[in-house]
């Protein structure tokens, strides 16, 4: 017998409404933790180099929907008392979730506000929302283009979903499957993504060294604006910037020395690091939540929150590294040996098994006390982590591996896609490249960092990735 949760989820016909699936481990946490002062959205941005017939687009966005009817989904409300949250598949929409946007000065940036502090509702069926901005004369990043105004007319795609029920890869896949709906052409096959052999237990986040478990991760410093001005300040900020795909280091043996994910992770803790000490910090060992998804990414790809969460050590084998490390231009060799050391951490994380949310996790979630009572724990077993969450949350989607053809309105120029960032962590990075470049967004909790920070932070960014991806293997480095 297939469960529902199998015919939901692997894009099969659309079962009837009423279907009950009960929260995995990763909804339920998530659940129990909302905050109206920090939004639990995804936001997802895709440009197109044209325009979208307005019935054509909500016609294919609903064929899309259709096919992957575990998005289609809403919570079943009940009392603090029952043992079980759930999701009820609903078969059909509840309402029209495209929406126009217009156009006009500000209206990207307006749509881009919204993502951030409007969550879609976990009571409507999907617990997401498309809105389409037709934006002229501005940078794939929403500013004024340097040459002026400019005649052509493009169109943004901004799906925001509720982080509770989906994640940004499924998102992605939604918008994917609305392209060929839309085009009228099959994509082609998209691979899976290739993992090492499964390796058993996930090693610690300090790769066997020891020193980055057992001291607590170094927090981001908060800005300089006065202690009450931060506390009283909500919701997310948000800066996306547009680079060149960092070099990729050559082969030795059939295999990488480090990959572009283990840049990007190298690139956030110098940032992290440089800030801190700008800031008056001592520097400490920095630890990054890294998404890991197996999932297939064909329109089978299973829906809802699919990645596993593992946590990488950044802090180098040599402590003395740290001083070569945030000087003011990094020591080529110290990034090369801390390189090295992160890919040998993130290829044993990736290779391994383990719960998407650890083994803790699965006990606060497991159904042998009231759903009240579960969400009491979890939120106090919240608070007790807090010391020891990781630094910063690092996503990289890579090359995204869909076409995004929209027929007639072209092909995706960009997509940029962002996570949540609450406290006490209060920073994501996230990546994807299209086209060969690189599309970063940065995302902080405003009761951290404000607008200024947040930009210098991503200049730091900036050069640190710089740093990462200038510098050669050497073969008198020794490998993690």
């Amino acid at each position: 017998m297939i469960s529902p949760w199998t015919t939901a989820g692997r894009g099969t016909a659309p079962p009837p409404g009423g279907v009950r699936i009960p929260f995995p481990t990763t909804d339920e946490v998530s659940r129990h933790c909302l905050s109206d002062d920090e939004p639990e959205t995804v936001h997802i941005e895709v440009h197109l180099p044209g325009r979208l017939d307005p019935a054509r687009l909500r016609t294919a966005f609903r064929r899309a929907l259709l096919t992957h009817p575990r998005v289609l989904m809403r919570e079943v409300p009940g009392r603090r008392h029952r043992q079980t949250l759930a999701w009820e598949l609903t078969g059909e929409p509840d309402g029209d979730p495209v929406s126009f946007a217009g156009r006009g000065p500000g209206a990207l940036a307006r749509a881009r506000a919204r993502a951030l502090t409007d969550c879609p509702p976990l009571t409507l069926s999907p617990p997401m929302r498309l809105e389409v901005v037709e934006v002229s004369g501005e940078t794939a990043a929403g500013e004024p283009s340097a040459g002026g105004g400019s005649s052509r007319t493009r169109t943004v795609l901004l799906l925001t979903t509720h982080h509770t029920a989906l994640d940004a890869p499924s998102g992605l896949r939604v918008l994917a499957t609305t392209a060929e709906h839309y085009g009228g052409a099959a994509a082609a096959p998209v691979p899976a993504p290739v993992r090492p052999g499964r390796a058993g237990p996930a090693p610690g986040a300090a790769g066997g060294t020891g020193r980055a478990v057992r001291a607590r991760p170094a927090r981001v410093a908060p800005d300089s604006r006065p202690e009450p001005v931060r506390a009283g300040a909500a919701g997310n900020g948000m800066l996306q910037v547009e680079l060149p795909v960092p070099r990729r280091a050559a082969r030795t043996g059939g295999t990488p020395p480090w990959t572009v994910n283990d840049q990007l992770l190298v690139a956030v803790s110098l940032m992290v690091g440089r800030w801190n000490v700008s800031q008056g910090r001592p520097a400490g060992p920095v630890r990054i939540t890294m998404p890991v998804d197996d999932r297939p990414r064909g329109r089978e790809m299973p829906m809802g929150n699919g990645t596993r969460l593992v946590e990488v050590g950044m802090a180098s084998e040599d402590p003395r590294d740290t001083d070569l490390l945030l000087g003011e231009r990094p020591d080529p060799a110290a990034v090369v040996r801390l390189l090295r050391t992160t890919a040998g951490r993130t290829r044993a994380l990736k290779s391994s098994q383990g719960a998407p949310l650890g083994a803790g996790a699965s006990l606060l979630t497991a159904r042998l006390l009231p759903v009240g009572i579960r969400g009491a724990l979890t939120r106090a077993a919240r608070r007790a982590a807090a010391p020891w969450t990781s630094t910063a949350l690092v996503t990289n989607i890579g090359r995204v591996p869909y076409a995004l053809h929209f027929g007639d309105a072209g092909r995706a120029t960009a997509v940029w896609f962002s996570a949540p960032a609450r406290m006490p962590r209060g920073l994501s990075v996230a990546a994807a490249s299209t086209g060969g470049r690189l599309h970063v967004t940065l995302r902080w909790s405003r009761a951290l960092l404000g607008d200024a920070a947040g930009a210098h932070l991503a200049d730091l960014f900036d050069q640190s990735l710089s740093a990462a991806s200038e510098v050669t293997p050497s073969p008198h480095t020794r490998p993690s």
